[in-house]
Parts: C-alpha cells; structure tokens; sequence
C-alpha cells in the first residue's frame, strides 16, 4: 500500500486554514497514486485545543470539517486527527480521535485509548478512554490505527494497565498506523524513535508515524514523522521543524531507498525550535516586529539573533538602556551586535527616568540605604519605557530572562521580568553560552565579550551574578537535578553537593514561584518547563 505522510502546522481554532491545508495535501497525495494520506493527532481543530474543547460550537466545526475534508476523498483515502462527542451519555464529553476517510465520508472513528495526564498533558480534562478495538481493513490490508500515547506504554514503567497494539493484534493486522502530538524536547527525539522501535520489533510490523510540527504558544512540535519497517529500522524520516511530505510503499519497506534526517546535537535542536516558536508565535498572533531590551549581556544577545533569525533582522528593534551603573563596554558591544545583525537600535539613557522615580520615592523610604530597591527602580524603569514603546509601535516585546534566573528568582517583576513571550526562560544559562558559540561557530556575530565576560545585571557598582547566585556551572547542575529530575536535597547531597549550598539553591526556586506565575509564555525546551507543565502552590512551606 502507498502512503504519504503528511506533516504540517496547523494552527488552533483556524478551521478554514487548517481544512484548505488538509485538502491540497490530499490532492497532492492523490497526484502521486497514494492509496492512503496520514494526518497528525488532531489535525482538524490543531493541538492542544485546551478548554476550546469545552464549547459546543468549536466541535461542531470540528466535525464540519471533517465532513467537508471527507468529501475530498474519493480516489485516496485520509486519516485526519479530531475531537468528536461521545453520545454514550457516561463518561467525558469527548473522544480524541482519528477519522478514516474514504468515498466521500468518514467510514470510521478510531478512539485514543490511553490520555496522558501529566507534564503539559491535560486529556483526561476531556476526552474519555477508548474501550473497543477494531482493525481498519482497506484495499486489502489490515490496519491497526492509534493514536500518540497509545504506543508508548512499552516503556520499562508503564502507567497504564492496557496497550491498545496487545488488543489489536488479536486480529492479525499487517501494518501500524500512529497518528501524534508529540511536543519538542532536547532529548525526545531519541527517546521517541526507541519508543516506535519497541513497538516495531515487538509485534514485527511496519510502522507508519506522523507527528505535529510547528509552535503552539509555549508548546513546540519538532515533526520527525517517518516509516519503519518491521524489523523496527527507519526507512523515511521526515524533517524536523518544518513542514515535509513524503510517499512509501508498506510492502516494499526494506526495499526502498532510506532518507533519514542527519544527526544534530542538542544545542542545534534546541536552538533551531526557539527560531520556530518565535516564528510562529508571531505569525499566529499576526504581529510581525520584536522589541527587547538590548543590555550587552548574553542573555539579551542570544535573544536578538533568535529574533532576528525568526522574524529577519529589520523586523527586531532593540533598545539599549544603560544607566549610571552601565559599563561602556557593555553599551559598545550591544551597538556592536545589532551592527552585526543589520537590526535597528536606539539608545535611551534610563538615568532622568531612575532619578525621577529615586526623588519621588525619597520622603517615603526614610533614609535607609542604597539596597534591593533602587536596584530594582532601574529594572522597572527599563520596563516601563519597553512597554510604552511596545504599545506606541505594536512590537511584542520579548522577555530575554533565562531559566537560571528565572528558577531563583533573580529578575524583577514589572522589570526585566516584563514581556510578551519568554525565548529562553527554559533555557539554562551554562545552555545560553552554548547557544552563543553555536551562533558564532561560523563567523562572530555575537561579540567575543559578550561570551568572556562575567554576568552581570549592572544596577550596583561592580556588580556580578557571581555575588548573588553560585557558579552557572554549579548551580545549573543542582537546579537541573531538582526541576527535571524532581531529586530531593538528600538524594542531590548525595551527589557530593554541599548541604548548605543545596539548601539554599532550593529554597531560592521555591521561595519564588510566585515571581513565575507572573511572567511571559516560556518557549518549552526542556522535560520539565516552567509553566503548564510544572504546577506548584505558591503558598507552601516545602523545603523553606
């Protein structure tokens, strides 16, 4: 049988744009004497609808959809991904699944089984659980379709009692069909080809995957749709990061000629999905210009060439803020970047700004010194002008704070916490260095002081990170054992950590989950992300 793989980005809730992509997949699909076309987890209404599921109309056009892309396929068949009702009257309103289209209509409904509910998966929210399986038999071949989740209870711990692929081969399919919403990590990619592997050799099959790509707010989809045969060995891989199609016979799997995408490191990966999600956060929104704040530090830095990247230097207005406390190297290396980058800049001094707001507030913090405070001023004053020139112009401004700080809480609410979408607020800052030298790994276009120097946020005489926080390369290691690995203070001790130390990098993250429910959408890099995906009391006194 021949079958393409189609993967796209869809956008949520645009129905009109999502069905017109659909249809000329299927047309182009059908030019090439495809008997089958596959969609992602879905498709129609684009994931994850979140509480868009909750109102009636959303479905309905939905299931409108369906029928209008149904309608289309006469001469090749299509499996597109879609929410519809359960008339069953018990159990959730919802069952997530994948419509077969064939003839003009759809010829059946295949339910998702297993509903993630953990991380940034909500689908027991809304769906209800699959319990009956049936094979699909077309053109002369036995179908077993599922749907993302329904394939990776083949792990070593699995959560679920049942594995749809044990149920279905009780009658006899001849190929794999899995149809996803698989959201980027750094390490996902390896780990999802050994989940598709598993299942491959173990019920000796081929395997047909086709995956979202494409950004949704914070969730990124990587795609990496492909094909294996039935000894678990990739045959065609498709993309990652953007929109790909491809055409393979099922039975001819081992013969066919092998197109696999080339091996990327973790820094290209995730460097190459914040181009994205800026890209498409962007496009989806309808803005078109970014604005961030400029300071001459990496975090800033990295930020500007991401922007630039994804929206194109002349669409990034950065704007240099310096202070009393600012160094004139770091004034000269911001100018020097966005020189670099052909970006628009301007310098606005922030020091009548800070006086102003150091003057008012004078009578009122009666005499007390220099602290906290007036260290924070300039950090809101920076953000106050970047909001007003935001909504003066239309620009989003982008938040250039990095999962380090953000972890600890050293950033300043109203500040330079401020922004529209976080870039790297999932992004460690020993990662944010790396970062830099992949930009620069063929020509300088972050400047070499940028990268060398010591991190600093400038609002006090000599100031360093290093004054506040442990070394990076320390701290990013405990916080990376505490957030994404959820390890205790024992287990991290345990590692040959100090205790004091651990202690006090732990009470910092908890201390300020306050600060986090406040800030921007956090492009989602990492395993564990702040956000929607990590979801604590703010109000606790756990490790306090």
């Amino acid at each position: 049988m021949k079958i393409a793989l189609s993967q796209l980005n869809y956008h949520i809730g645009n129905f009109d744009n999502n069905v017109e992509k659909i249809i000329a997949e299927i047309k182009k699909a059908e030019s090439l004497g495809a008997d089958l076309v596959v969609f992602a987890e879905l498709a129609v209404s684009g994931y994850p609808p979140r509480d868009f599921l909750e109102f009636r109309d959303f479905v309905q056009r939905c299931n409108r959809s369906i029928e209008t892309i149904a309608s289309h396929c006469t001469r090749v068949a299509a499996i597109v991904g879609t929410p519809v009702f359960n008339t069953h009257h018990k159990g959730k309103p919802l069952y997530n699944t994948a419509a077969f289209c064939y003839a003009g209509k759809v010829q059946h409904y295949t339910k998702k089984t297993l509903l993630p509910n953990y991380d940034i998966f909500d689908e027991y929210r809304y769906f209800e659980p699959n319990n009956e399986f049936n094979i699909i038999e077309f053109k002369g071949k036995k179908i077993a379709l599922t749907i993302c989740e329904d394939l990776w209870n083949v792990q070593d711990n699995p959560l679920y009692t049942i594995n749809p692929m044990d149920e279905l081969m009780k009658q006899q399919p001849d190929l794999m069909i899995n149809i996803a919403a698989s959201p980027f990590n750094y390490k996902q990619t390896e780990t999802r080809k050994e989940v598709l592997f598993k299942n491959a050799s173990r019920y000796k099959l081929p395997l047909i995957y086709v995956n979202h790509v494409g950004a949704q707010t914070e969730l990124l989809f990587d795609g990496g749709s492909l094909a294996m045969d039935e000894t678990g060995e990739i045959v065609r891989e498709l993309s990652y990061f953007q929109e790909d199609f491809d055409l393979v016979d099922t039975d001819n799997l081992q013969k066919t000629e092998k197109h696999i995408q080339p091996n990327s490191s973790e820094i290209e990966r995730i460097h190459d999905a914040l181009v994205m999600g800026v890209k498409n956060y962007f496009q989806k929104l309808g803005f078109k210009k970014a604005i961030l704040g400029l300071s001459g530090g990496i975090d800033s830095a990295v930020t500007a060439v991401i922007a630039a990247k994804a929206l194109g230097a002349e669409n990034v207005y950065n704007v240099l803020l310096p202070s009393r406390f600012s160094s004139d190297h770091s004034v000269n290396d911001a100018i020097s970047l966005a020189k670099n980058l052909s970006s628009p800049y301007d310098i606005i001094n922030i020091e009548k700004t800070f006086n102003a707001l150091e003057s008012t507030l004078k009578p009122y913090f009666k005499g007390l010194p220099f602290n906290v405070a007036e260290e924070n001023l300039q950090a809101r004053a920076r953000g106050v002008l970047l909001m007003g020139l935001s909504n003066k112009f239309g620009h989003i401004l982008l938040n250039t704070s990095n999962k380090s700080e953000a972890a600890v809480g050293y950033g300043t609410l109203y500040g330079d916490m401020n922004g529209g979408l976080s870039v790297l607020g999932d992004v460690y800052k020993t990662q944010v260095f790396e970062l830099a030298r992949f930009m620069n790994r063929e020509t300088e276009i972050i400047p070499e002081n940028i990268i060398t120097k010591p991190p600093s946020a400038e609002l006090r005489p000599d100031q360093k990170d290093s004054d506040s926080l442990p070394d990076y390369d320390i701290l990013d290691v405990i916080l990376y054992q505490y957030i994404e690995n959820r390890k205790g203070p024992e287990e991290i001790v345990a590692m040959g950590y100090d205790k004091t130390l651990v202690d006090r990098i732990l009470k910092m993250v908890n201390t300020n989950e306050y600060k986090r429910y406040q800030t921007p959408p956090i492009l989602r890099i990492s395993s564990k992300a702040f956000g929607m995906g990590r979801r604590m009391p703010i109000v606790a006194r756990y490790l306090l």
